[in-house]
């Protein structure tokens, strides 16, 4: 099924363990779930909040199970790129490799932004791209510097997200009656919140995307990613509960930081900076995981000459893949400095479940000896992808399916071009 990947590429040197695996995960999903994502999802669901981020939850456990057992069986850079190659064909990993590198350079450009709006409001885009610089740079001078940069991130956010629930659910101003699942939300409503939420989820691809520069990935990647999954659930479930009994489900919904009005209504004013700061940091640590994903995947495709192959070239010193992972950081610092943000990340969403889609079809075809996953799993997560995909907000959709259909003409006349000039 497919070609392979040129055997004669510079191979990258398997630096990270389960630990540093882990808390890339963790450093995408925290930070960009709590911050991010959650007073949409509020506005999309109203009290369908928690049943919304149970929804999400499910869809996320299978496409994490289908991507463990797919990144264990092809440890390489590329992600579901690759496996969708090797176990469907060219097209279908070339499609998930383009949702992928779309949907997540946006992601990229929609953390950027997160964190110039907490820095310095009053100049967003340009906090925005002097991060992306930023962290372009520590992406650029190898691997296990950004491993250990995201480790004090996660470690700083965690902080910041524990004294919230605490200050929260302590609170006088607290009451599990505003708890009231689902009593005026709608189906729609709930899917929308969970396809946002699931946008948060998805930092879990991080870890398989790194799939060449994981130590014994065979037994690394699918502890590391069922692993972060959970700590992620429990971290969200109690932030977004301790959140709710202060503040109900339109409080979140009317708030565009709902964390810090939390704290506020609580009586903990003087934790509101704490949480700016902590917003920033997650924000940064999201986009550092991101760059790294969307770069791995770029040298993926361009080994496979989907992408120019100039950009698979792996720095001799530093291996990393630097000329993928500076278009990456060029195009990420322009959107910054031009997009906004809620359409950065309904526009990502799409992209990142067009490709757990295909993931899970992928998954399907595993065999036993190939240790797949049980059926009902790739099922789910396959029909859970598409259904919270297209039942995203109409904008979103449709310039997904466009930038998509974008990317299969390119592919088209790229095969056309090819077989022309075969004798």
């Amino acid at each position: 099924m497919g070609q392979p990947s040129e055997t004669a590429s510079p191979q990258l040197q398997r630096r990270l363990g389960v630990t540093d695996a882990v808390l890339i995960g963790l450093g995408s999903m925290i930070g960009a779930g709590i911050f991010a994502a959650l007073a949409p999802a509020a506005r999309a669901a109203g009290s369908g909040l928690l049943a919304g981020l149970a929804v999400a939850a499910v869809v996320a456990y299978c496409n994490a199970t289908s991507s463990a057992r797919l990144a264990a069986r092809y440890p390489a850079s590329g992600g579901t790129y690759v496996y969708g190659r090797e176990r469907l064909g060219e097209f279908w990993g070339y499609l998930a490799g383009w949702a992928f590198v779309i949907g997540k350079t946006a992601s990229c450009a929609a953390m950027a932004l997160t964190v110039g709006s907490y820095v310095w409001p009053a100049h967003a885009h340009a906090v925005a791209v002097a991060a992306v610089v930023a962290l372009t740079a520590v992406n650029y001078a190898g691997i296990q510097k950004s491993a250990w940069l995201t480790r004090a991130v996660v470690a700083v956010v965690l902080a910041v997200l524990a004294a919230v629930a605490v200050a929260s659910l302590t609170s006088s101003a607290s009451d599990t009656s505003r708890l009231d699942i689902g009593s005026d939300a709608g189906v729609t409503g709930v899917l929308q919140a969970a396809g946002l939420l699931f946008f948060a989820f998805a930092g879990y691809a991080r870890i398989a995307t790194l799939g060449e520069e994981v130590r014994d990935p065979a037994r690394t990647i699918p502890r590391a990613i069922p692993l972060a999954l959970a700590l992620t659930l429990v971290v969200y479930a109690a932030v977004a509960v301790a959140v709710l009994t202060v503040l109900g489900p339109h409080g979140v919904a009317a708030s565009d930081a709902p964390l810090s009005e939390a704290v506020r209504a609580a009586g903990a004013d003087w934790l509101a900076p704490v949480v700016r700061v902590g917003a920033a940091v997650a924000a940064l640590g999201s986009l550092l995981a991101l760059i790294l994903g969307v770069s791995r995947t770029t040298l993926a495709m361009a080994r496979d000459r989907h992408l120019p192959h100039a950009l698979a070239n792996v720095h001799p010193r530093f291996q990393v893949p630097h000329r993928a992972e500076l278009l990456v950081g060029a195009v990420v610092a322009i959107l910054a400095a031009t997009t906004d943000l809620r359409e950065a990340i309904g526009f990502s969403s799409f992209g990142v479940l067009v490709y757990y889609a295909v993931a899970n079809a992928s998954a399907w075809t595993l065999t036993r000896d190939e240790n797949r996953p049980p059926r009902i799993v790739p099922a789910v997560g396959l029909a859970g992808s598409l259904l919270l995909a297209f039942t995203l907000p109409a904008a979103s959709v449709a310039w997904g399916t466009a930038v998509l259909a974008l990317g299969i003409a390119a592919y088209a006349i790229r095969r056309a071009v090819t077989a022309r000039r075969k004798p």
